[in-house]
């Protein structure tokens, strides 16, 4: 993505989505539907700028009460549709990481997935807004990608100070437990935008009782 695109991310966003299909594919993300077992049955889940709602719809599937949000109304209103073609229930909302309302201990678990238009310091904002509004116990999922992604140029930002290393993350969150957190390469196959050999960092936070 050039630099000009993280200038005004709705439109660019708004832009990408606007293309006819699923610009992430159809299928949730593989490292979400893997990890996603770790949830207590029926949890109240927060999936953080969702797109166009694969990994919400996945959830709420799954029998989780699901919220989510991005900063994209197209994708939001692709994402509100398919749930209803889906006939499962998930709160969509039109939102940016800064305009979402970090309630204290409001949700089991928090998704973030490939959440990596942040600069340094949306993230931090992000991130503290993460373990804000997970609750005692609860996890947080992320998947992003590491430096080594640029080699590959196959999904992501461009920006190597958008992407992730263990040590950011535990950084970012220094209280949390870790119950995952590695780097791998994989070969992706997300829609468009993700698709070939990748450069990956799976983590899974526990917040301690």
């Amino acid at each position: 993505m050039a630099d000009t695109a993280f200038l005004d991310p709705r439109a660019t966003w708004d832009a990408r989505f606007s293309a006819p299909g699923f610009l992430f594919g159809a299928e949730p993300n593989a490292f979400l539907k893997r990890e996603a077992a770790r949830l207590a049955p029926q949890s109240r889940v927060l999936s953080v700028a969702d797109g166009e709602g694969r990994n919400a719809i996945h959830l709420a599937a799954q029998g989780h009460d699901v919220h989510a949000f991005d900063v994209s109304p197209v994708a939001v209103a692709k994402a509100r549709e398919w749930a209803a073609r889906r006939n499962v229930v998930v709160t969509f909302t039109v939102s940016g990481v800064d305009e979402w309302a970090w309630a204290s201990e409001a949700f089991d678990a928090v998704v973030a997935v490939f959440v990596q238009f942040a600069d340094p310091d949306m993230r931090a904002r992000m991130f503290k807004g993460i373990w804000h509004t997970v609750k005692p116990g609860g996890v947080i999922l992320v998947q992003g990608y590491t430096p080594k992604q640029l080699d590959y140029g196959t999904g992501g930002p461009g920006k190597l100070a958008h992407l992730y290393t263990p040590s950011m993350l535990r950084e970012l969150l220094p209280d949390a437990e870790w119950l995952l957190l590695r780097e791998h390469e994989d070969e992706l196959a997300e829609g468009r935008a993700h698709h070939g050999r990748s450069a990956l960092i799976d983590a899974v936070a526990r917040k301690p009782s």
